[in-house]
């Protein structure tokens, strides 16, 4: 057989070969998935969740008694300045443990809303702008901060003093309470402690199995009958989308869809408030925080705490917001550091145009998806929707 010498026909020749290459691949996959974009599916099934991460600052982390004492104080309102508030309040576990409100509402109304906690133990750093270094330190945040609990720590330690149940449980833990609540540094360490039995609870928290993460198990399963049965067409190119065009793997990646960094994405702030400045501020915040990994109250003997010594602090973290995981996340509307967006359409909407950021620079490009494509994307993240993977008897207050 002659083959053409001239360069049109040569570079036709290796497109039609490329494409059949191309076609091979596709053809060789369930759903029509190559075999580098099934290693891309499988990065991101909840299968690859791997242990929990170890938490040496907290000594009661994976201690049962501990996170019975602390799912009691979870859902304590007495643990508040009006005896009306507890975490449950904006972490509650029929909404995924957020609280469906723009932002949270304790015994005022805050500025930021609720981040869902389900899965959080993962997480280096807390709070839209990563303020807390650990989760038992993100524990204590609200219940001292003025419109979430409005308490005191020796009010807390008081309550821990006046109730056999929360004495006996401490003190089992923990050893003895303050003689005299207020007493430093004695009252200072009874309200670390109860942020690690707060944090013990949480990390019980983990996400289950989502229609997305059948589709790719029955996908890794070479399983042909069932793989169309699962996800819709529609669905399946909104997947198509997500690990490629719309790019939404470059941040929302991993099992938990979230690579709990900090990016400016150019959302407004919310009606009649400034601009957040985010992340950049929240470092110092994190390194003078008496209760981080390096403080004295932290159980770790040998604190070497890398991602405090090296948090990015530069200009590009302006206006910075933590990067939230999608699980659950057609379950859990409003949306953003403020809840600045009630749908998923507003927010693939704001990806999709990349407009100019107020403060910092918008790290997104323009994704020029088709209307169709946004729909098909859309349709995606809510097969992203899954059961809490913990015991009944942790997703409710305790028997008393």
């Amino acid at each position: 057989m002659a083959f053409p010498r001239n360069s049109t026909s040569l570079v036709a020749i290796a497109l039609i070969v490329a494409g059949f290459l191309l076609w091979l691949l596709r053809s060789a996959a369930p759903g029509a998935w190559t075999v580098g974009e099934i290693g891309m599916l499988k990065s991101l099934w909840i299968g690859y969740l791997p242990p929990l991460p170890a938490a040496p600052g907290n000594a009661v982390a994976d201690n049962l008694r501990a996170a019975r004492l602390g799912q009691r104080l979870f859902f304590d309102i007495r643990l508040s300045a009006n005896g009306e508030v507890s975490c449950a309040t904006c972490h509650q576990p029929e909404r995924h443990f957020t609280d469906g409100l723009e932002v949270g509402m304790g015994v005022g109304r805050g500025d930021r809303h609720t981040m869902g906690i389900v899965g959080v133990a993962y997480s280096p750093w807390m709070f839209w702008d990563g303020r807390k270094d650990s989760l038992w330190s993100q524990a204590l945040g609200p219940l001292e901060n003025p419109v979430e609990h409005g308490g005191n720590r020796q009010q807390y330690v008081e309550l821990l003093s006046s109730d056999a149940i929360y004495r006996t449980e401490y003190e089992s833990l923990f050893g003895p309470l303050p003689a005299t609540p207020g007493e430093e540094p004695a009252t200072s360490t009874a309200f670390a402690n109860m942020g690690k039995a707060i944090a013990a609870y949480e990390r019980l928290l983990i996400p289950g199995a989502s229609r997305f993460d059948r589709y790719v198990e029955v996908v890794i399963g070479n399983d042909g009958a069932a793989v169309d049965s699962i996800l819709n067409k529609d669905e399946i190119a909104g997947l198509h989308l997500f690990i490629g065009k719309a790019q939404c793997i470059n941040c929302h990646n991993g099992p938990l869809l979230t690579n709990n960094e900090f990016h400016n994405t150019a959302v407004l702030p919310a009606t009649g408030e400034l601009p957040s400045m985010g992340r950049v501020a929240a470092v110092r915040q994190a390194r003078a925080d008496i209760f981080n990994c390096q403080g004295e109250f932290s159980d770790d003997p040998n604190p070497y705490c890398a991602e405090l010594l090296f948090a990015r602090t530069g200009d590009e973290l302006i206006g910075a917001h933590k990067t939230p995981s999608l699980r659950n996340v057609a379950s859990t509307a409003p949306y953003m550091h403020a809840g600045q967006m009630n749908s998923l359409a507003a927010i693939i909407d704001q990806y999709n145009r990349a407009p100019l950021a107020m403060v910092g620079h918008n790290e997104a490009k323009p994704l020029k998806l088709s209307r169709n494509e946004r729909k098909q994307l859309e349709a995606f993240l809510h097969t992203l929707d899954g059961p809490i993977a913990a015991a009944p008897e942790w997703l409710a207050a305790p028997v008393p």
